[in-house]
């Protein structure tokens, strides 16, 4: 019954949103409040779990969404997304310009979270899009696959990270099973998927539209790279300081303050602002416009990532999660198969790839000591079944859909798509890797 409760507001979201002509936002208020109802939430908590939802989700990244818009705004007003796209297309070619901007997300992907990589990147994107005018989807879904590969699959991520402690496994060799899976991954999931896309109509978000600048006015090739990617410079650094054996706590809570992506973001601008600005001969004043213009433009994202925030959080607190988990375990199947099965169920179901991998362990780690599962594969058979599917109650679809600016139904056919075949590859490395092992 519940699961049954589950897909009817799926549904209901979907209709609401593309036949009803509604709100995104407003749907996922209305259906929030239904699911809560539906599934046995007490009245006095529908409402709580609805607010929870939505100040979890906007806390931990309207910072670095805005920092990260006002940021793309400056580099593509300033040239830098020009003068990148055509360093890029000179080193690699038109026809493959997708590896490049793959490869980048997949060394993003690794330290960051996926909502900060994909903030940072999509400007990247953008530019390269907007210069010669190449289908959006087409050249965003091989970078979206790098950089959701190292979220479910690849540790220092929470997830697979929280995973490695509760099964006991080897964090080294996780991370080395989880590279020799990710690579073919991303590249099927990739370049490969994406020559089926080319046929998506997609004007991306108008705050990333540079206009043509003559090249004598153009930034330096150094100034334009540095800058846009000063912010995954930073965090690369502080994570690799991380793995320093330094024993001075006052260190360490400068480095841990440092390395927040809310401050490393706040850096960043602050640098783009002189870099690209001050340096450029622009004044404060139309530096700080651009700044709130793009802020502008991103907040119905915003409102839209904080309902999807508020549903995931009433199926949380309905206990859908656990019931489901519970009702699996007893299934008769290969250990990593029925880790990836629950995961990927929950993951339908909640939304949310870092719930579905952390609720999914408490239920299968007994499993790893009775049948003697490998439990490094087991981490990356349940990384890989929290990205199954991603759709309407995930706060990533509606990112893609937002930014990318297409419709419900062309984000199924791409991104919830690619989600899925990330997740199929993911296990089905992980048994071929069982096999050899």
């Amino acid at each position: 019954m519940t699961i049954l409760v589950v897909l009817f507001c799926i549904v209901l979201l979907v209709l609401l949103i593309t036949w009803g002509k509604i709100n995104s936002f407003l749907a996922f208020l209305i259906v929030s409040l239904l699911a809560g109802w539906l599934l046995g939430v007490p009245p006095n908590k529908i409402v709580h779990s609805v607010q929870q939802g939505v100040g979890d989700t906007l806390g931990s990244l309207v910072i670095v969404i805005c920092l990260g818009a006002m940021l793309g705004k400056l580099v593509a007003e300033s040239g830098a997304a020009q003068v990148i796209a055509e360093s890029l297309k000179k080193i690699f070619g038109e026809k493959y310009i997708q590896w490049p901007l793959m490869i980048t997300g997949f060394i993003v992907g690794l330290p960051m979270f996926f909502d900060v990589s994909f903030v940072l990147m999509v400007p990247l994107v953008f530019s390269v899009v907007y210069k010669y005018k190449l289908p959006a989807v087409y050249i965003g879904i091989p970078l979206m696959a790098a950089i959701s590969v190292t979220h479910g699959f690849l540790p220092p991520h929470p997830a697979p990270v929280a995973l490695v402690a509760q099964f006991h496994a080897n964090m080294g060799f996780t991370l080395l099973y989880g590279i020799i899976i990710a690579i073919p991954t991303i590249i099927i999931a990739g370049p490969v998927f994406a020559t089926t896309l080319k046929n998506i109509k997609s004007t991306p978000l108008q705050t990333f539209l540079p206009e043509e600048i003559p090249d004598e006015k153009l930034p330096k090739f150094f100034n334009s790279f540095f800058t846009a990617l000063l912010p995954v410079v930073l965090i690369l650094l502080f994570t690799l300081i991380t793995f320093m054996d330094i024993r001075n706590q006052h260190l360490l809570d400068i480095i841990s303050f440092y390395s927040n992506p809310n401050v490393v973001m706040l850096v960043s601008l602050a640098v783009a602002t002189y870099t690209l600005g001050l340096r450029q001969g622009r004044g404060m004043k139309e530096i700080m416009e651009h700044y709130g213009n793009s802020v502008k433009d991103i907040a119905m994202i915003l409102l839209i990532i904080a309902g999807a925030g508020a549903l995931k959080q009433v199926f949380i607190d309905s206990g859908v999660s656990k019931g489901i988990a519970e009702h699996l375990q007893s299934l008769s199947m290969s250990p990593l198969i029925l880790g990836w099965l629950v995961a990927a169920i929950i993951r339908v179901c909640v939304g949310s790839a870092t719930v579905a991998g952390l609720t999914t362990a408490s239920m299968i780690a007994p499993l790893i000591i009775s049948t003697h599962a490998n439990p490094n594969l087991m981490v990356l058979s349940v990384g890989a079944g929290s990205l199954m599917f991603s759709h309407v109650n995930d706060g990533g679809f509606w990112l893609f859909k937002e930014y990318f600016n297409i419709t419900v139904k062309e984000t199924f056919l791409s991104w919830s798509l690619m989600e899925t075949i990330v997740s199929v590859m993911g296990l089905g490395g992980a048994l071929i890797l069982n096999a050899i092992l």
